[in-house]
């Protein structure tokens, strides 16, 4: 697959071009199991994916990553108990919204080991996580808040019993 071999090779620049799906995951959760399955069947159908594992992380989302989410035509992002303990993955969330919005992205989201109602109402793992960023990042935790909640409203895939 061409784009993931590109994005491979370079850990500091993403192709210009286009890729079909971007991944949004916390790796921690589902990197080695729902991912690996997911990404394994989208090869299989020649679905140029863009993954970030090779990104660097840092306080900023990297100009690479936000190229990556920009040049998707679909987002898929993949809510999971620990998702939003992540400023990385809630911060690609907001730049997918973003686009979402000013470009009509199609963003499907997956409610992996998740209830949507959760996420919509920032409850359970998802409470805790907003509690716990709103003493560090408050000026960015309202943002985090609705771009959670658009997210869980939008049609997606409930996959809440599976684990």
């Amino acid at each position: 697959m061409a784009a993931s071999a590109s994005a491979s090779s370079s850990s500091s620049q993403v192709p210009c071009e286009k890729y079909d799906v971007f991944i949004s995951f916390r790796g921690s959760d589902t990197r080695y199991g729902f991912l690996s399955h997911l990404m394994k069947e989208l090869r299989r159908k020649n679905i140029d994916v863009f993954v970030d594992y090779r990104l660097e992380r840092g306080d900023e989302i990297s100009s690479a990553l936000v190229k990556a989410i920009e040049g998707s035509m679909i987002a898929l992002v993949i809510f999971s108990k620990d998702y939003a303990s992540s400023k990385w993955c809630l911060e690609e969330l907001v730049k997918i919204i973003e686009c979402k919005e000013a470009n009509q992205q199609i963003v499907i989201p997956v409610f992996y080991g998740v209830d949507p109602s959760d996420i919509r109402h920032q409850k359970g793992t998802y409470a805790k996580a907003a509690l716990h960023d709103e003493e560090k990042f408050n000026d960015k935790v309202e943002i985090w808040r609705s771009v959670l909640k658009k997210s869980a409203n939008l049609t997606g895939y409930d996959l809440s019993n599976f684990q």
